[in-house]
């Protein structure tokens, strides 16, 4: 059954006390397994901001001051999102030391008390590949943990498989969409929190032996629709 296989591993979720990061780690405790929580947000996780050294250190310490392995690390908090025409330097370093350092790190951190066969998910984005304007904070951060997946894969190389997800519009909230919102997504509908944990948990798997490095986007179809202003309805206003 799929709850026993993940029955006493131990699963880091960075930024898990909402939305995605929540779901993730709910679905890993709804399996049995011993998760822990690290979040800015108060609660009865562990509390702290992952952009500082001495906190991801500490963090580090308390897991393994119960244990002596780790068998999953879901890096998932969530970058500041700010554009270039008010991103100062110090917002553009924080967002990625949320982003790419902070994972790096903790992995590093951990390295050597991961099981064989250990998994480790990056959380990144479709603005890994496709941008709006006045995001560069948020989709430098994530175009760069997509990359950290690869090079930690190959690094980690039988040790760990090291995969990352590219959610598209994720509604943590679960609303329900009607309309334009819906159907301008090709599998008509709009993401929730459930669509990245479902990944997660396959990825996670021993059903996902063979995939490492890799980049999953899962984005309801969005970032293969080819938009052209006059083409199937699409009108191009500025």
């Amino acid at each position: 059954m799929i709850a026993d296989i993940f029955k006493d591993k131990v699963v880091i979720v960075t930024g898990g006390a909402n939305g995605i990061g929540r779901c993730i780690a709910d679905e890993f405790r709804s399996r049995e397994a011993v998760v822990y929580v690290i979040d800015k947000q108060e609660g009865e996780h562990f509390v702290g901001d992952i952009s500082k050294k001495e906190v991801l250190e500490a963090f580090a310490a308390e897991v393994l001051s119960k244990h002596d392995k780790v068998d999953i690390i879901v890096n998932n908090a969530l970058p500041l999102m700010k554009g270039i025409d008010e991103c100062s330097y110090e917002e553009f370093q924080y967002a990625l030391s949320v982003g790419v350092t902070a994972p790096f790190y903790l992995v590093k951190l951990l390295k050597n008390h991961l099981v064989d066969g250990a998994s480790i998910i990056n959380i990144s984005s479709s603005r890994d590949r496709m941008s709006q304007p006045q995001t560069e904070s948020y989709t430098a951060a994530k175009g760069g943990i997509a990359a950290l997946t690869h090079a930690l894969a190959v690094s980690l190389s039988g040790k760990a498989r090291v995969n990352s997800i590219s959610p598209g519009w994720i509604d943590t909230a679960y609303t329900v969409y009607e309309g334009p919102d819906a159907t301008q997504q090709p599998a008509g509908r709009v993401g929730n929190p459930m669509d990245i944990a479902h990944m997660v948990l396959f990825l996670c798997s021993d059903k996902a032996g063979f995939i490492t490095g890799e980049n999953i986007c899962i984005d309801g179809g969005m970032t293969k629709q080819m938009i052209y202003h006059g083409d199937c309805g699409w009108k191009l206003e500025k």
